[in-house]
């Protein structure tokens, strides 16, 4: 029996996608119509789950704050949705519906990028990215 295991072992495996669960919320500690997490840092190849977790919310591409090349996507409302994210480079996420009152998300696929935020932004949009780039870059305890 030993000796058919062997070859098996031997055959390359292929490498493990991660699939990470956001959440679309009404309502946190840290204000209204967020995503939760808002920011993910992740391997190209893996998946990302978009759970309709309160109603009203979707889950969109950014132009302008995606991958160069890369084809923008978009859920329907009240959704569940998932994207596998190849090219290497930051996401911006929206919430379609509730972008204007600053429901935006970032995704990094591979290492941290810079990110430069188009100045058509919503305010509040522009704010919580803000708080996602600042919140990323502090070391983790």
């Amino acid at each position: 029996m030993k000796s058919l295991l062997l070859p098996l072992m031997l055959l390359p495996t292929p490498a493990l996608v991660e699939v990470c669960e956001v959440q679309m919320l009404n309502r946190r500690a840290n204000g209204p119509m967020v995503y939760k997490p808002a920011y993910l840092n992740i391997a190209p190849g893996d998946t990302v789950r978009f759970l309709p977790t309160q109603p009203g919310h979707n889950a969109a591409a950014i132009e302008g704050v995606i991958p160069e090349g890369t084809a923008p996507f978009k859920s329907k409302i009240n959704a569940r949705f998932e994207v596998t994210l190849t090219e290497i480079g930051a996401y911006g996420i929206k919430c379609s519906p509730y972008y204007a009152m600053g429901m935006v998300m970032l995704i990094e696929v591979g290492e941290k990028a810079d990110v430069s935020l188009p100045e058509v932004l919503p305010k509040r949009a522009t704010e919580r990215f803000e708080q996602i780039l600042t919140g990323r870059d502090q070391p983790k305890e």
